[in-house]
């Protein structure tokens, strides 16, 4: 696993053996942050929820976001998501929890949300979409399989596009209408990686 683009491009990145911890595959990362581009210099704060090894969220510092925040609930993951954020001398830049993920949720804002729960755990997403719900981020995304539908609204939260790519989606929710900012996230129609 390696960081895609960015000041940390080409670097490599621990990660934990195992089926409880699933990487996002780097081709669906580059993807993610190709759509991202055009916001991800003006991100405050990215959260990557049930973040495993902190792929997403190291590319997100990677790419110019200013901090993020990191929710894993393995703490064998957590400890490798430290170990990258220390070879990358980012701990300044990050913070990493470890519990559950709509507790982090449920306190913590951020401009961009991220969240890829087990995909076996479905009960997660609506569990971790409902607590966003209440206190809505300005964009989330979500990791999900392909036939597993999410639903199109979770409170003020509406899904606009849906990116999918082998055995993977990407559902994209925002608080407001991303075509009335041009230098919003990208178009509503749905992409095929």
């Amino acid at each position: 696993m390696r960081v895609i683009g960015g000041e940390f491009r080409r670097r490599t990145l621990k990660s934990v053996a195992g089926l409880d911890v699933r990487p996002t595959p780097d081709r669906l990362r580059e993807s993610l942050f190709n759509i991202l581009a055009p916001r991800i210099d003006e991100c405050r704060v990215f959260l990557d929820a049930y973040a495993g090894t902190g792929a997403v969220g190291i590319e997100a510092l990677s790419r110019g976001a200013a901090r993020a925040v990191f929710v894993e609930r393995a703490r064998g993951a957590a400890e490798v998501l430290r170990e990258n954020l220390r070879a990358l001398d980012v701990e300044r830049r990050a913070e990493v929890f470890v519990g559950k993920a709509t507790n982090v949720l449920e306190r913590h804002s951020a401009d961009i949300v991220f969240l890829d729960p087990p995909y076996p755990q479905i009960k997660e997403y609506s569990l971790a979409m409902e607590t966003l719900a209440a206190r809505p981020a300005p964009l989330v995304i979500v990791q999900h399989e392909p036939k597993f539908e999410l639903k199109e609204k979770y409170g003020p939260l509406r899904r606009y596009r849906v990116v999918k790519q082998g055995s993977n989606s990407l559902s994209f929710y925002a608080t407001s209408d991303p075509d009335a900012d041009p230098a919003s996230v990208a178009s509503s129609s749905p992409e095929a990686g």
